[in-house]
């Protein structure tokens, strides 16, 4: 007879390097005990439709490492008879763990939730006509998180398409008709419609009214579930000011109308961006204050441990409570991409914790090459790179000209607390108070 925690071992084991996560774990070991979904949302306070989609993913999961169709209700009889055929399975090593300069790929077990905002963006984003804001500096997980998101969507046979402004050429951000012609040819493409833009588009009527018509009468309309629109990247927007102002209130505008016409309920939104605004908006105008906002966190200790696990750093998470990582930490903060970056070499190169933290801001760091491209962006941006270099000097936060701290914030070199600006982290303050 296999028990509850043999059975766990064993699919660990075999999932490797596609490790379960703390919910997985959770619905593998109740669903195995007999449980329904209901029960263990109830139980662990979850959504039963967002506990449904984990399990079933898992369940595909399992099958697609066994060869094997696997449910919630054959699931102990078939791992029985696949444990029986190898009973000497022992956990394989490691192996070579990608890094990704990026976004983490969805099935990566370097993906650390940060409840409860992953739960909270997958039951809000089934509501009719929601619109959810994700914000926070560069580098900190927004578009891996609005790719689960999309890919919840899709679970629930919403239809998804996603576009990254910073895709468009220069040359659209100079009219408003060219730009909203893309967004719409964009949609129309990924959805596999053919663009049929000159149909709806009217000179008479404007560009954003043909817009809205064009969205509701041949997008909407034409399909049968509800679509979800992610825009990555709003904040290069901002640099546009003229465009920004005619299209953020469009934004706003159709998400209000779920409230006046019914097809709209079917748009659910995701804006994604790095920094405050910084451009005048009236406030009934702006969709920065209506949805739901989501502020990505730094990780916190017992998510940086999680991570090291991962990394099968055991060494340095049992060492003296975790001091090596706590040391990490004070040098990069909980930033997910420099945490992720150490934690890689220190896998990966079998270098010490004290070499890597005693190097990392020099040239011969890991952190050089995220160093030097934000040194370029300051030595591009005078005004930057002055403002950067008082905050480093100062010994307390100081207040900085608005847009200049907004930048400063987006590009994650600075914190907010109100309107003054502080380091972001100790690693930054050593490498450019030399440089700048």
């Amino acid at each position: 007879m296999l028990s509850e925690e043999e059975a766990f071992t064993f699919v660990e084991t075999i999932l490797k390097p596609n490790y379960l996560n703390d919910l997985q774990g959770l619905v593998f070991r109740q669903c195995w005990l007999g449980k329904t979904y209901q029960m263990i949302a109830e139980e662990n306070g979850y959504d039963a439709d967002y506990i449904k989609v984990v399990g079933s993913r898992l369940w595909q999961l399992l099958s697609d490492t066994l060869g094997v169709k696997i449910t919630k209700s054959n699931i102990q009889t078939v791992l029985r008879q696949s444990f029986n055929k190898t009973p000497s399975l022992s956990i394989s090593p490691l192996g070579q763990l990608p890094f990704s300069d990026g976004t983490v790929p969805r099935n990566s077990p370097l993906y650390i939730e940060r409840p409860p905002i992953e739960q909270r963006a997958y039951a809000e984003i089934i509501k009719p006509a929601a619109l959810l804001r994700i914000k926070a500096p560069s580098k900190m997980g927004k578009t891996s998180l609005m790719l689960r998101i999309l890919a919840y969507a899709k679970e629930n046979n919403y239809y998804t398409v996603r576009l990254n402004l910073q895709q468009a050429d220069n040359t659209l951000f100079t009219h408003l008709d060219p730009f909203l012609r893309w967004i719409c040819a964009n949609i129309a493409h990924q959805l596999n419609k053919e663009p049929r833009l000159d149909d709806y588009w009217d000179e008479e009527l404007g560009s954003k009214v043909s817009c809205t018509a064009y969205f509701q009468g041949y997008i909407l309309e034409s399909l049968d579930n509800p679509l979800v629109l992610a825009i990555d990247e709003v904040n290069h927007l901002f640099e546009y000011g003229d465009i920004a102002q005619e299209f953020l209130p469009l934004l706003r505008f159709w998400h209000e109308e779920g409230n006046n016409i019914e097809i709209w309920q079917n748009l659910r939104l995701i804006i994604v961006h790095s920094t405050e605004i910084y451009i005048p908006l009236k406030l009934q105008q702006s969709p920065f204050n209506v949805g739901i906002p989501i502020q990505l966190p730094e990780f916190n200790l017992e998510q940086v441990q999680a991570l090291a696990e991962f990394h099968s750093l055991s060494n340095i998470i049992d060492n003296e409570g975790s001091e090596p990582l706590k040391n990490l930490m004070k040098m990069v903060g909980g930033h997910p991409y420099l945490i992720r970056l150490a934690l890689y070499h220190l896998y990966q190169d079998k270098i010490t914790m004290k070499q890597l933290l005693e190097e990392a801001p020099t040239p011969t760091g890991i952190y050089d090459h995220h160093l030097q491209n934000h040194l370029i962006t300051l030595q591009n941006n005078p005004e930057l790179a002055a403002a950067f270099a008082k905050v480093i000097k100062a010994k307390k936060p100081m207040q900085l000209e608005t847009i200049i701290a907004y930048k400063l914030a987006s590009m994650g070199l600075v914190k907010l607390q109100g309107k003054e600006a502080f380091p972001s982290c100790q690693l930054y303050c050593l490498y450019f108070s030399v440089v700048i």
